[in-house]
């Protein structure tokens, strides 16, 4: 494929850019990854003239200039290979800017996103991205509607889902089963029950799995659980007869930062496979869980002098061949090398999930950052309710906001509750009813929480393994 220099003129002075990839990354709203990697505009001007060069790129580009060689990066060839040109059609003729304008505009609703979606590449989702501000970047995620399903249905309009996340240092059972209560109490859960195993190992998964299991059986729950284990360790309790709702795999926007995981393509499809062979979903047979992350690429040396943002993108491609129930970003979660302070890390949130909106993925965030980070809870409160309006999937729901395994802040069963009582969200339709079954909610219009403890549970406490 071709490679081509580009220039723009501003005032008297002209700034040229090595290629495509070299554009975009000056494009790129600034952030502290993108400066450890050296790729981003040395001043605020470049940035500006970079983006306006950018604007002016046809959107078919993106399909003659790959960032990485086709014969040395399975994503790349994914990429092009399962481009849907029909799909693609009716923005072809665009170019970067005038997509822009076009996502804007008032005609474009929830079905032409849909049908568009194959014929998008996550280099033209990131360019796109680059030109938008936030506010755009809101807009018309909003109008993108991803729907999933296997025990209920996520991502419908006017709905907030949360995965319930009982993490425990020790993998203690009554520790978990404590959080996990707590958080199905508020509502909490719908999305998916998903523990990370502290001890990462088959026989513990298998314990863990067989544990949530149990619980969701006994409860009747609507719900989906997973064991955030590497891939391999799935297939392997697969094999061994675990009950496996879910496949979990933290995935990259390049092939060698899969590699870096211990995953391919192949492998996820491996995967995929085996657990559609249990047949566990009553809805729906989404059976992937994927989680991405700005940074994730350079952190492993396979960025290939592209920007962060971009590789993330490129990350969506792998989740969109899976047919996932739940891909979420953890945006905060790699650390201020990569989001310095709380303006970035919002930023960087909105960007993907928009990315993945328009993708077609059903895209959720993990609203958190580390301790080290010039960031707090304000600045996750923030990014929460802009998610929220934008028509986010799901969010984390943790005791406290607060993960004694991972050691990082995220949002709480009480910001998922606040999130959906601001803006009239409601859980998954299923999740919902089953609430108000267990006297959790109210029957009522308002949907509040019970004061008391439903006596459903009232053993469970004496109970706890």
């Amino acid at each position: 494929m071709k490679r081509h220099q580009y220039t723009h003129t501003a005032g008297c002075r002209t700034y040229g850019f090595h290629d495509l990839k070299d554009l975009m990354a000056k494009a790129t709203p600034a952030r502290s990854g993108d400066l450890l990697a050296g790729v981003a505009a040395h001043s605020a001007e470049e940035r500006a003239v970079a983006q306006m060069a950018l604007a002016e790129v046809p959107l078919a580009t993106f399909l003659k200039e790959a960032l990485i060689p086709y014969e040395r990066d399975e994503i790349t060839r994914l990429i092009i290979d399962t481009h849907d040109a029909p799909a693609f059609a009716p923005v072809s003729h665009l170019t970067v800017g005038d997509f822009r304008n076009w996502l804007l505009g008032d005609a474009v609703d929830s079905e032409a996103l849909a049908a568009l979606a194959p014929g998008i590449t996550p280099e033209m989702a990131a360019a796109v991205a680059k030109l938008m501000r936030n506010q755009d970047l809101i807009l018309v995620a909003k109008k993108c509607r991803v729907v999933t399903r296997f025990r209920n249905t996520l991502g419908l309009a006017g709905r907030l889902a949360t995965r319930l996340q009982p993490n425990h240092p020790t993998d203690d059972a009554s520790g978990i089963a404590a959080s996990l209560l707590d958080g199905l109490l508020y509502g909490s859960g719908d999305a998916v029950i998903g523990i990370n195993p502290a001890t990462d190992n088959v026989p513990q998964v298998i314990r863990l799995v067989t544990m949530l299991n149990d619980i969701i059986s006994q409860y009747a729950i609507p719900t989906q659980s997973c064991v955030l284990t590497h891939v391999t360790n799935t297939i392997e309790a697969i094999n061994r007869g675990a009950p496996v709702d879910l496949v979990f795999q933290s995935i990259g926007g390049t092939e060698a930062t899969n590699r870096s995981f211990g995953v391919s393509l192949d492998l996820l499809g491996e995967a995929r496979s085996a657990a559609l062979s249990l047949n566990r979903g009553t809805l729906g047979d989404n059976v992937m869980y994927f989680e991405t992350g700005q940074g994730s690429a350079l952190s492993a040396n396979a960025n290939f002098g592209i920007d962060q943002q971009t590789c993330e993108a490129r990350a969506y491609a792998v989740a969109r061949q899976f047919k996932p129930l739940l891909v979420n970003t953890v945006v905060g979660f790699i650390g201020p090398e990569y989001l310095f302070d709380g303006k970035q890390i919002i930023r960087a949130g909105l960007e993907d999930h928009f990315c993945a909106k328009l993708l077609g993925l059903p895209m959720g965030c993990d609203v958190c950052y580390t301790n080290h980070a010039e960031a707090d809870q304000n600045d996750m409160d923030v990014l929460l309710t802009l998610l929220s309006v934008a028509g986010c999937n799901f969010v984390m729901g943790i005791p406290g906001s607060d993960d004694i395994m991972l050691n990082y802040q995220t949002t709480s069963f009480h910001d998922a509750l606040y999130a959906r009582r601001v803006l009239g969200l409601r859980p998954a339709p299923e999740f919902e009813a089953w609430l108000q079954k267990m006297d959790i909610f109210s029957k009522d219009a308002q949907f509040r929480l019970n004061p008391s403890l439903p006596p459903a549970f009232h053993k469970a406490l004496l109970r706890l393994p």
